[in-house]
């Protein structure tokens, strides 16, 4: 498999609270991660930076993934390790109180992907089907929709957006989505922050990876995007093409 990662700091932001990256376990399995830090003083960035680390550290150590109740058990299990690890920082932290982060990881094999996330960062699927959302936010706003309170087209420009009903390191606890899908040659996965879905309508985010280019070409388009609509958040994101077999594209 191939896979890229970007971030930017945007055209409004002083500082990048996103951090993720893609990691090899020691079999070469690939674990894609984007986390959009908040709260506090540069303490967001601290939470995204902290969840990367740990989670980075934990996956290189790792053996070979080999079914997805192992994968799935495997990113449960150290996410809320992680979550317990932030929150206690921000616990003996003053200037770190109520720092948090989202996140959306994908552990990526040469016979499926397990997707977790936790707050609105999110996950995509390109595949002959078609281009869909494979996360559901943890927002208010999501909420709203999901109950039919409002449409999804008053979504998008609702005055709480951003309000988050779950984030990895604001509590001792969190509960996260996890679902395992399986793909085919040359599909695409995207990893992204609410810097890039909040500011690129779906369908250009599809067009944008179907584009005859390549992951790096349709990552920095994505971002120029993103910025040229405004740029008010900071825009990361991983974009996965799989093969069936596994070797290094980074």
């Amino acid at each position: 498999m191939k896979a890229v990662f970007m971030t930017d700091r945007g055209k409004i932001r002083q500082h990048n609270e996103d951090n993720g990256g893609i990691f090899a376990n020691l079999a070469g399995q690939r674990l894609a991660i984007v986390a959009d830090g908040m709260g506090g003083h540069r303490a967001g960035d601290v939470a995204s930076e902290m969840a990367i680390k740990s989670l980075k550290d934990f996956w290189e150590k790792t053996e070979e993934i080999t079914t997805a109740e192992v994968a799935e058990r495997w990113i449960r299990e150290h996410i809320l390790v992680v979550n317990r690890e932030v929150f206690q920082h921000s616990q003996v932290h003053d200037e770190c109180e109520g720092m948090g982060t989202t996140i959306v990881a994908a552990i990526c094999t040469n016979k499926f992907t397990t997707i977790a996330n936790i707050g609105d960062s999110r996950c995509y699927m390109l595949n002959e089907i078609g281009f869909k959302q494979i996360t559901e936010d943890h927002s208010l706003v999501n909420e709203l929709v999901r109950s039919g309170q409002i449409s999804k087209e008053d979504a998008e420009h609702h005055p709480r957006k951003n309000v988050l009903t779950r984030a990895l390191g604001t509590e001792a606890d969190v509960a996260m989505d996890i679902t395992t899908i399986t793909f085919e040659e040359g599909d695409l996965l995207l990893l992204c922050s609410d810097g890039l879905s909040n500011k690129v309508s779906e369908s250009e985010l599809g067009e944008k990876l179907t584009d005859d280019t390549t992951l790096e070409q349709k990552a920095t388009s994505l971002i120029e995007l993103a910025n040229h609509y405004g740029g008010e958040d900071n825009i990361t994101l991983v974009i996965v093409e799989f093969y069936d077999t596994c070797e290094s594209g980074e």
